[in-house]
């Protein structure tokens, strides 16, 4: 049997961004993170001199936060350019409001159909509001982990999902571009995240994150003539623990979906440095 093909670089990601340059969800995420970057990454008075915090780089700018629904490769040839052309074609395609709309919300795999039916003139009324304020809206509650606690390399907010109708949005999106062959198949099931921290992004990497908020070691892999490539972890027990019940931002609106180009630039908004990424194409709710 032949082996299976390598699967190709991602270059490109779908997803929801939640950081629009209006108030007031950007003025809640940028309050929300600036002092949560201040509480892991600033030792405070009585810290130990061998006491070192989470590096900042390791904290992800607001212009960066989103939902991502799936990644794509899409290289900078012929070939690439067409399939992301037929993407942005795709993507422009979708009745996103149709879609939300199509979602049934008084089923599901998770056994509350008899819960989501009583709630059902409730549920109708909130989608009136949304109708009239003009798309639905997102809150970012809590803090996880990718790897175990105690070796964290990626700290996430999800979102508020309880009827799942988010979630089931989010995976007919994708299954468009599924069916259309210009998704990656990661070969895992959604988990929708907005990235609050990576330390992948920690320049250098000379020191090791540690304390008793997050005592860190190292991990890492084989690299290029031997050397080798190592990822700062830490543990984020404490910080999982105290920012269980943390609320980022509230009713973040869903204004639209978008295909970016992996690689955040650096920007400037309302005279603060800031990064984003670069927007390929859109469709807005």
């Amino acid at each position: 049997m032949l082996p299976k093909p390598p699967k190709p670089p991602p270059t490109h990601f779908l997803c929801i961004p939640l950081s629009p340059p209006a108030p007031p969800a950007r003025a809640q995420l940028l309050r929300a993170l600036s002092a949560f970057r201040q509480d892991v990454c600033t030792p405070p008075p009585a810290a130990a001199p061998s006491d070192v915090l989470l590096p900042p780089d390791a904290v992800r700018p607001v212009g960066t936060l989103h939902l991502t629904l799936g990644v794509m490769s899409f290289p900078r040839d012929d070939e690439g350019e067409g399939r992301l052309k037929r993407a942005g074609e795709v993507l422009r395609g979708l009745g996103l409001r149709g879609l939300w709309s199509g979602v049934d919300t008084a089923g599901g795999d998770d056994g509350r159909g008899v819960e989501r039916r009583q709630e059902k003139k409730e549920a109708e009324e909130e989608e009136e509001e949304e109708e009239e304020e003009g798309c639905p809206k997102i809150t970012l509650k809590g803090l996880a982990s990718m790897q175990p606690a105690d070796r964290a390399a990626v700290l996430y907010a999800p979102p508020v999902d309880q009827d799942g109708v988010l979630q089931a949005f989010c995976e007919k999106v994708r299954d468009v571009f599924t069916q259309a062959e210009l998704m990656v198949d990661e070969g895992r099931p959604l988990l929708l995240h907005a990235t609050v921290v990576n330390t992948v992004y920690v320049k250098g990497n000379k020191k090791e994150a540690g304390g008793s908020r997050g005592r860190g070691g190292r991990g890492g892999r084989g690299g290029r003539g031997g050397k080798r490539w190592e990822r700062l972890v830490f543990d984020a027990t404490d910080v999982l623990e105290r920012y269980e019940d943390q609320v980022w931002a509230e009713d973040i609106p869903l204004e639209k979906v978008a295909i970016c180009r992996m690689g955040a630039k650096k920007v400037v908004v309302d005279g603060e440095e800031d990064e984003a990424y670069e927007v390929e194409a859109e469709v807005q709710f």
